[in-house]
């Protein structure tokens, strides 16, 4: 009865313990912001986990099947670019990106010319 109750008990610790989660630990203490700021972002990073495989490793379509990405800056703004991250276009699917990350990446995006 008592080896029941003990796992019992300690099943509540370890699912209460993974429910819980600590907002201050992402929250910045130097600046007071959260971890989802696009300044904190660093959107060469996203792109490498998220989009090379597609637009391939210098996002010149070189080994992947996405457009060429290289200078998107020139022939799309910062919104637009966004609008395709967000939305997807052609056979790019929605939400890849998603928030902070998205607004960084398009922003980065809009500066290759």
């Amino acid at each position: 009865m008592k080896n029941k109750l003990l796992a019992v008990m300690l099943g509540a610790v370890l699912v209460l313990g993974a429910c819980g989660g600590d907002k201050a630990k992402d929250k910045d203490t130097t600046t007071g912001t959260t971890g989802n700021d696009t300044a904190s972002v660093d959107p060469e990073k996203v792109v490498q986990t998220s989009c090379v495989s597609c637009h391939g490793g210098n996002l010149d379509l070189k080994g992947g099947m996405g457009p060429d990405l290289s200078q998107v800056g020139d022939r799309l703004s910062e919104t637009e670019i966004h609008d395709v991250i967000i939305n997807g276009r052609g056979s790019m699917p929605p939400g890849l990106i998603k928030g902070a990350e998205a607004d960084a990446v398009a922003k980065w995006l809009s500066e290759k010319k």
